[in-house]
């Protein structure tokens, strides 16, 4: 059996969930030699947010840099601090921890977006500040996109049993529309544009510039990775979505 999958043992497990950053539990118990009355070292008690939120955060690093099938449960564990009897406690399995991953990739960006607030936007200021905060992200969170790439590839099999994932999509497109329409009603924007595809515009901007990097770097004989480039390309993308939906 490979570690991708909890083994039947695993269930109900005990084991000293200690807090991150404790090592040596053996010796601590005070020795006769301790005067009376000196209290003895705290033993370490167990964190299990903490633990679940190291594996995690190390389960990201891993499925970001390797795929779903390169992945290693054991890196994971590792980088953790913890044991691959703690992932399977808590996530069940390789297949459970990466879809607990790809949930929380889309989630995140979501819910990020909702501080722009594009409900109280103007219609040109809403779409703008879209378009740059995507950029931004896709920069920001590099892991992002890697783990999208991903999914794709495997052709959104574990997308499709994302908890919410339809619900949190569903908010963002309705918040984009009503940007789209009152655009519409101000006559700025036609009236026949499709928030998907708008959305689909932006995010391919950043995403193309971004996967191809290197090689249009090296084809081209121009750095795309400049703090410089990068700004111009954010503005570039801002101006061009803004103008593709004018009247």
């Amino acid at each position: 059996m490979d570690d991708t999958k909890s083994p039947a043992a695993v269930a109900g497990v005990a084991t000293s969930d200690v807090a991150v950053g404790v090592e040596g539990v053996r010796g601590d118990a005070p020795s006769a030699s301790v005067p009376a009355g000196t209290a003895a070292a705290p033993r370490p008690t167990r964190n299990p947010e903490r633990t679940k939120a190291a594996i995690f955060e190390a389960a990201r690093r891993e499925f970001a840099d390797k795929g779903l099938a390169g992945a290693r449960i054991d890196v994971v564990a590792r980088r953790a601090g913890t044991n691959k009897r703690m992932i399977y406690h808590y996530f069940g399995d390789k297949d459970a921890l990466y879809l607990a991953v790809i949930e929380e990739n889309y989630r995140h960006i979501r819910f990020a977006e909702r501080r722009l607030d594009l409900t109280r936007r103007e219609p040109v200021e809403g779409l703008r500040e879209l378009a740059l905060f995507t950029w931004h992200y896709y920069l920001d969170h590099p892991e992002f996109l890697s783990l999208v790439t991903t999914e794709n590839l495997n052709r959104a099999r574990y997308l499709k049993r994302a908890n919410g994932i339809l619900e949190i999509h569903s908010k963002f497109r309705s918040e984009l529309e009503d940007v789209l329409r009152r655009g519409a009603e101000a006559g700025i924007f036609r009236r026949d544009l499709d928030p998907v595809s708008v959305y689909m515009t932006i995010a391919s901007l950043g995403f193309f510039y971004l996967a191809n990097r290197y090689t249009n770097s090296t084809i081209f004989q121009r750095d795309l990775l400049d703090p410089a480039a990068l700004e111009r390309w954010g503005d570039h993308i801002a101006a061009t979505v803004v103008a593709s939906v004018r009247v």
